[in-house]
């Protein structure tokens, strides 16, 4: 409490100080303004008038605090690179960008009334802004760079170990419940979507509305399919959902009815819920992609300027002090970490696209760097499967829907609840079918048509037995939810050919006219058009698809048969915003990077039919058994041809027969015509 008074007190005399050059002392009096502006909200939640104060009030008090980086306002943001570097130049601007960035991250801390943490941040801020003063008053200039990335440097590595014990104590006990008392009160106004600190808009106001407004049963159905996916998720994997005692739930903003009648259908499962908030800080991995609970997005280029802010402090120590945090961490909550289920997520989309540009002042890894980061993420993944172990846990993942979709959101809602509940059953037969064909295959021949280039050739498992084995999982509506798809992880070896698609979204990233070239079953080459020159494309996608390492295997290939879905999108208009969830249920698709069985491949698992699938493995999985750092890349990216680009899908048997399974976008194979009557009756 004094640490914080006293920060607090010191930022208040910022405001009225004149000692720096201009430019540097107006950004430490904005900065100081807004932090002000946190601190007051901390006394606002802490006295109990997020509860009292009027809706309005709560809205706008929601602005101010993202006003600064939403797109209205970026571009001459300090929180822009862009603008930091033409007010401080290249050097001072990304020093100055990346703590204005991490200062973003007290607005949760504010609302969870997490004072310590708030206070280490203030600290932070005035250390840096000590530094700018002492080198004015001495010697009339400013701080060596260096200096202050040495502050950065040490805020960072002072405090991961505190910070990492946090994240995983979010994620592994039921007691850090700063969510679920929310979601477990109060839900009839919309009011309480502003308690949680996240960015609020109409969006997820009207996303409450209409689950408000759903029938009881329709509410329920859609908790239903999300627990017992999860719940069927164990069972299909031939896993022990008895040995598990919590699962963690992730969802956005405004589904709140829903995932209430969620959390009693886990209890009665045996399973206490864990909700913990997406990182916003860099002590906890902040980046383009937003694990846990969120709100709205207040503007995706912010985010995509910063996906690398740690390049101004990463190196090999401090790769070490993570590793050390978490090996603390981990051991310290291994009773919880094995008794946990895994995550249970909910997500959304219609968000309109967002064109994002790459901006050449924000901070990049290095060669060295992206080396660190892929070595990292590698022994990071082998720590956390000793623990919460792959072969133990299982997860599940469900889609909707929200407003900003457009003015047919109440009927797009309905579909997509339509298509999430889908009869399992008859897709199960229908993939059988496929299925039975496959298994008669040496490989798997895949073409593209009208301007798409796809020529691919992917190589299957042997079966020794066709009897008892198969090599595709028939996947319904268990981890991932809808129903529609048959997968293999693919023999790398010979495995090879060109992979293009028009347009495709990757994880909210678009990406034009992406190809990709296959060797013995690894990346070899990559394009798109996204930008004006190959260097920067390339470095589009092996920042956002390979995640900086220099190849990935392709970890699957699957046939997708929800016909439903793809008709659903192609009549709303909405193929550019389905979420790769549903994307790749439409068509066939490949995945990059580990299989869909990573740190779980020594587990039988089985089709319905009884027969054991045995393609769990690929030559570079098998790697764990004497080199376990080269065994799993920590990513998996599906990228899916949609049917109307779809030429040709055949399987090639050992004596070289050809059996097509789709030719043009339609299914071929007796037994399957119910799923081209989605397609025909829509004139596709």
């Amino acid at each position: 409490m004094e640490r914080f008074l006293l920060a607090k007190e010191r930022i208040q005399e910022i405001k009225n100080e004149n000692i720096l050059k201009p430019e540097f002392q107006e950004y430490f009096r904005k900065t100081a303004e807004w932090a002000e502006l946190v601190c007051d909200t901390y006394e606002f939640v802490e006295q109990g008038r997020l509860a009292t104060a009027s809706m309005e009030e709560l809205k706008e008090r929601n602005h101010r605090l993202y006003e600064d980086i939403l797109p209205g306002n970026y571009e001459n943001s300090y929180a822009n690179p862009g603008c930091s570097a033409d007010c401080f130049g290249e050097e001072y601007g990304q020093i100055l960008c990346f703590l204005y960035g991490e200062l973003r991250s007290m607005i949760p801390l504010a609302f969870e009334k997490r004072m310590e943490d708030l206070t280490i941040r203030m600290e932070l801020f005035l250390e840096v802004y000590g530094s700018f003063l002492c080198e004015q008053q001495e010697n009339g200039g400013l701080p060596a760079p260096q200096i202050l990335k040495e502050i950065l440097y040490w805020y960072v590595s002072d405090y991961t170990r505190e910070a990492t014990e946090k994240k995983l104590d979010d994620m592994l006990s039921p007691e850090s419940d700063f969510a679920l008392k929310l979601i477990e009160g109060d839900l009839s106004n919309p009011r309480y979507l502003y308690y949680f600190g996240e960015y609020v808009t109409d969006n997820e106001i009207e996303t409450w509305k209409h689950l408000n407004s759903l029938q009881e049963e329709t509410l329920q159905k859609m908790a239903d399919t999300y627990t017992e996916g999860y719940r069927i998720g164990f069972q299909v994997g031939n896993k022990d959902i008895s040995k598990k005692k919590t699962v963690n739930i992730r969802y956005c903003l405004g589904f709140e009815p829903m995932i209430k009648k969620a959390v009693d259908n886990f209890r009665k499962m045996g399973l206490k819920p864990t909700i913990y908030r997406a990182a916003s800080s860099i002590l906890q991995g902040r980046g383009m992609n937003r694990i846990g609970y969120y709100g709205a997005i207040p503007n995706k280029q912010y985010d995509f300027d910063h996906k690398d802010d740690q390049a101004l402090v990463l190196d090999k120590k401090l790769v070490q002090v993570r590793m050390e945090a978490w090996q603390e961490g981990y051991e310290t909550y291994k009773e919880q970490a094995a008794v946990f289920g895994g995550p249970a997520v909910v997500e959304v989309f219609g968000e309109k696209p967002a064109d994002l540009k790459e901006n050449p002042h924000a901070l990049h890894l290095s060669e060295a760097q992206q080396k660190l980061t892929v070595e990292y993420m590698a022994a990071a993944g082998e720590l956390q499967n000793r623990y919460i172990k792959g072969e133990e846990r299982s997860f599940t993942i469900i889609a909707f829907p929200i407003p900003e979709i457009g003015e047919a959101f109440p009927e797009i809602f309905d579909e997509v609840v339509r298509i999430n509940t889908l009869d399992y059953k008859l897709y199960q037969r229908m993939q059988q079918v496929i299925i039975d064909t496959l298994d008669q295959g040496k490989y798997v021949l895949v073409k593209g048509m009208k301007g798409n280039k796809t020529n691919m050739k992917i190589m299957l498992h042997t079966l020794t037995d066709r009897e008892k084995q198969t090599n595709f999982e028939n996947c319904v509506a268990d981890v991932n939810i809808p129903v529609g798809e048959v997968f293999t992880s693919p023999v790398l070896a010979g495995t090879e050919g060109t992979l293009h698609v028009s347009k495709v979204y990757l994880n909210e990233l678009e990406y034009k006219d992406i190809m990709l070239t296959i060797q013995n079953g690894m990346v070899t080459d990559y394009i798109c058009s996204n930008f004006d020159t190959p260097e920067q494309n390339r470095k589009y996608i092996r920042d956002n698809v390979l995640y900086h390492h220099e190849t990935l295997p392709m970890g699957e290939f699957a046939i997708g048969t929800n016909t439903t879905a793809f008709v659903a999108a192609r009549k709303y208009g909405m193929e550019d915003k389905l979420p790769i969830l549903i994307a790749e249920k439409t068509g066939p698709h490949f995945a990059f990077g580990d299989t869909c069985y990573s740190h779980a491949e020594e587990v039988a698992v089985y089709n319905p039919d009884g027969k054991e699938i045995i393609a769990r493995d690929n030559e570079c999985s098998l790697k764990r058994h004497n080199q376990d750092s080269a065994a799993y890349f920590n990513c998996h990216t599906d990228i899916t041809i949609p049917y109307d680009e779809l030429g040709e899908v055949s399987v090639v048997t050992h004596d070289e027969s050809v059996i097509p399974v789709i030719i043009e976008g339609r299914f071929v194979l007796p037994g399957c015509e119910e799923l081209n009557r989605p397609l025909e009756e829509a004139n596709l």
